[in-house]
């Protein structure tokens, strides 16, 4: 009897281990990079979007936000959108440990052909971000999508019950607005387009908005959004978010 006593002990520090609670997880976090391809994107803007996530994603700061998390790694899929019927897998789901992982995501990233066309539907490109990460195979403690526009929710399904839905699943949705058409481009109402993503696309906990107001603002503010997101270890939910 003291003998199986025993054996159950030990059968117990097993289960409760640092290394078998580690595996529960595959990664620290579930990132889509959600960036917008539509019509309002002209070539160059196209360029400076795309360039500017491949730098951000392979700077030693973001590796090292990378590396302190609890696995050490995220997973990082990148998606286009634009018009209601156009969404489209960039570069599919990569799992960034070091640098070297985190370049070779960078380089996909910028042999990859433009695949968006039309205008904007924020809320089928969030929809569409939840479903590859259901699919993904990958579990993780939180979820990410991190999108990029420069204008409006225009057409699409409603964009309340699809943010609500994503919420419901425990993904934060953060929003880089790109204010490079001097103001032209608003939301409802005529709200400047960084309020309109803070009042209608954001959500979950921790839920942030960054400006670039200009093209040349634009590369900084992709580094600081994915350095925020990967190094911020709070945990996903419901929550009120932070409008900042």
């Amino acid at each position: 009897m003291r003998r199986i006593f025993g054996w159950l002990t030990v059968l117990a520090l097993v289960l409760v281990s640092p290394g078998m609670a580690k595996s529960a997880a595959d990664v620290d976090l579930l990132l889509v990079l959600a960036a917008d391809g539509s019509g309002s994107i002209d070539p160059d803007e196209f360029a400076l979007q795309r360039e500017g996530y491949a730098q951000a994603i392979s700077d030693p700061r973001v590796v090292q936000a990378i590396q302190s998390g609890y696995s050490g790694a995220i997973a990082v899929a990148m998606m286009e959108w634009g018009a209601p019927t156009s969404q489209h897998i960039i570069v599919n789901w990569t799992v960034i440990r070091d640098q070297a992982s985190a370049e070779g995501f960078a380089a996909a990233l910028l042999a990859a052909p433009r695949k968006a066309f039309g205008y904007n539907s924020i809320s089928n490109a969030i929809a569409f971000s939840a479903n590859m990460m259901r699919e993904s195979g990958i579990t993780a403690p939180r979820k990410v999508i991190d999108l990029s526009g420069d204008g409006p929710q225009i057409g699409g399904m409603a964009l309340p019950v699809v943010r609500e839905a994503a919420i419901d699943e425990d993904i934060t949705i953060n929003a880089l607005a790109i204010n490079n058409k001097d103001g032209m481009l608003r939301g409802p109402m005529g709200q400047p387009l960084d309020e309109h993503y803070r009042n209608d696309v954001i959500g979950g906990f921790g839920a942030f908005v960054i400006v670039a107001d200009s093209r040349a603002h634009l590369r900084e503010a992709l580094l600081q959004k994915l350095i925020r997101e990967i190094a911020d270890a709070g945990p996903t939910g419901r929550s009120v978010a932070r409008r900042d």
